[in-house]
């Protein structure tokens, strides 16, 4: 690992002289001082791998710089320090932009923990060159946007190394993706990728599918079995939804990562693997933590490299490549050649928040194709559900109130949009067919029949 540069902040004495004393065995540089300003003074003149930073400081306080620290050095590890009891504060801080938070009295191996990761990661980030991303990225992770390519480095950059990484995101954001990619494009491609959905395995089974186990280890091992960790051996294992793993299996997963080895249920011997772990949770680990739901040694070993995989609310500029890139997959299969989408369908689709991601947007096109009888897709295709949410039926009434005619209006909505919206326009008309008719641009006799047809009671 590189040499650290560490800069602690803190007006105690003690603690000035205690940390680097618990950090030693590391190749790094320490330096202290004890208030805001001498901090923010040292971070002007260089780039600090970690800041340890206390949040109870005469004059600026450690919250009202954290924003400062970020602003000047993005990618500073910033950790906060709080007495015992005053977790509260240290989550605001974190809200601020804080990456962790140590409690005094100290534990000294998480300081150690965090030390090891952070040198991690600068190792990571500079043994590594910047190139241009592989074919493969391009093809697999769609997107332009910032959060899309800064993630498309990330992987790149991890795939090089043998470090576990933790991928977090919401449901339906591409995680496995991800871990897959990483896999692909690692020295260990052409080795087994093994997936784990920790919270499918059934309780009972669990060391026993985990690690394997031995003949005669329970009633129903009529043979010897390999866990995950060795039908993985060489590869990489990915353990999906690991906030959802047994707590007491946790201490045994740690074992793995500690000693590189496995003990079959029923067996004492222990058998050595070489695997790389890779896992992904779409909870809070250490509020998990806090709760003491999850082990915080595991949770450090794990999280060695966190990778964060952004909701698709947050890139909806990606929104017209995805869209493209979802069709042209749907277009290899037996379903209708749809080549697009019109300009009013991607508009319902950018107020739309997307709570399944893209794994929900997936299932929006592929509904639309099959509902579809043309080459473009419109909204009258789009789920309710997806109209509803948008609200397609404002957008609807503001083109008519925009001058639009029906018929285009109607490109926002689906037919029970249209109904609405006509009911809408009777009320403001005092139900008068004539002014309603001509307000959206259709004829009286066109007007009655929507009335029948969608049944709208006239008062």
């Amino acid at each position: 690992m590189g040499r650290g540069l560490i800069l602690i902040i803190d007006d105690e004495p003690q603690i000035r002289r205690i940390l680097p004393k618990l950090i030693a065995k590391f190749d790094c540089e320490v330096k202290a001082v004890e208030s805001a300003e001498q901090g923010l003074n040292l971070i002007d003149q260089q780039n600090f791998d970690l800041i340890l930073l206390d949040l109870r400081l005469p004059g600026k306080s450690g919250l009202e710089i954290i924003k400062d620290i970020k602003q000047k050095n993005p990618s500073t590890c910033l950790v906060v320090i709080t007495a015992y009891g005053s977790v509260e504060v240290a989550i605001q801080a974190m809200k601020l932009g804080a990456d962790d938070f140590l409690q005094k009295p100290f534990d000294t191996e998480q300081i150690r923990m965090i030390v090891r990761q952070v040198l991690e990661r600068k190792e990571l980030l500079k043994s590594v060159p910047e190139k241009e991303l592989s074919q493969e990225l391009e093809i697999e992770l769609v997107g332009n946007s910032k959060q899309i390519q800064e993630l498309k480095h990330m992987i790149e950059r991890v795939a090089k190394v043998k470090s576990t990484v933790l991928i977090m995101g919401e449901t339906g954001t591409g995680k496995e993706l991800v871990a897959r990619l990483i896999h692909r494009l690692s020295d260990r491609a052409d080795k087994q990728f093994v997936v784990v959905n920790c919270a499918a395995v059934p309780g009972t089974l669990l060391e026993s599918e985990f690690f394997g186990h031995i003949k005669g280890a329970f009633t129903d091992a009529v043979e010897n079995k390999a866990g995950f960790f060795e039908v993985a051996n060489g590869g990489t294992i990915f353990l999906d939804e690991i906030g959802e793993l047994d707590f007491n299996l946790q201490a045994k997963l740690l074992r793995v990562l500690e000693e590189g080895e496995v003990v079959r249920l029923g067996s004492t011997k222990p058998i050595s693997i070489d695997v790389r772990i890779i896992t992904a949770t779409n909870r809070d680990l250490r509020q998990m933590v806090e709760d003491k739901k999850f082990r915080q040694d595991l949770y450090y070993r794990l999280s060695v490299i966190p990778i964060m995989v952004p909701p698709l609310r947050e890139h909806k500029e990606d929104l017209p490549i995805l869209i493209s890139h979802i069709l042209g997959k749907l277009r290899k299969g037996t379903g209708p050649q749809v080549t697009g989408v019109s300009q009013e369908y991607l508009e319902i689709l950018k107020h739309y928040n997307f709570p399944g991601n893209v794994r929900e947007l997936e299932n929006i096109i592929e509904h639309s194709v099959l509902l579809c009888s043309q080459q473009i897709l419109t909204p009258e295709t789009l789920p309710d559900s997806v109209l509803q949410a948008s609200g397609a039926e404002e957008l609807a009434k503001k083109g008519i109130e925009a001058g639009l005619s029906l018929k285009q209006a109607k490109t926002l909505a689906t037919e029970q949009m249209e109904s609405k919206l006509i009911q809408r326009m009777l009320n403001e008309c005092g139900n008068n067919f004539s002014l309603t008719a001509r307000k959206l641009g259709i004829s009286r006799s066109a007007l009655y029949y929507k009335i029948k047809k969608y049944k709208i009671n006239i008062e």
